[in-house]
């Protein structure tokens, strides 16, 4: 059943197709033409505004990604400056434990 009623919108696209190119094959008269070019005109802005619209909100899109991808580089060499300071915990106290381990061995001989 989806792909029947996939079809039958194929089938009214190309219709719909059709007919918008019969309606501009048709056109007869300068007051056809006029209207014609109008409606292109008044389409023509639409698509304008439209695109204007989906570039603000891209130029958008764009600014928060470098702020989020600034953000995440932060934190990144923030959790690299931990990461070192407890690899140097650790290592500091294996050091206090090594020498406590050597020198209770020395007190034992």
């Amino acid at each position: 059943s989806a792909q029947i009623a996939d079809l039958q919108q194929k089938l009214l696209d190309a219709d719909n197709g059709d007919r918008a190119k019969q309606r501009w094959d048709s056109i007869a008269t300068i007051l056809e033409a006029k209207c014609a070019l109008k409606y292109l005109l008044r389409e023509l802005v639409s698509s304008k505004v439209q695109e204007s619209k989906l570039q603000s909100s891209l130029a958008q899109s764009q600014a928060s990604c470098s702020d989020v991808q600034k953000m995440l580089m932060e934190e990144r060499n923030h959790t690299a400056e931990l990461e070192a300071e407890f690899q140097n915990q650790i290592l500091v106290q294996e050091q206090q434990h090594q020498e406590k381990v050597n020198h209770s061995s020395s007190k034992s001989w």
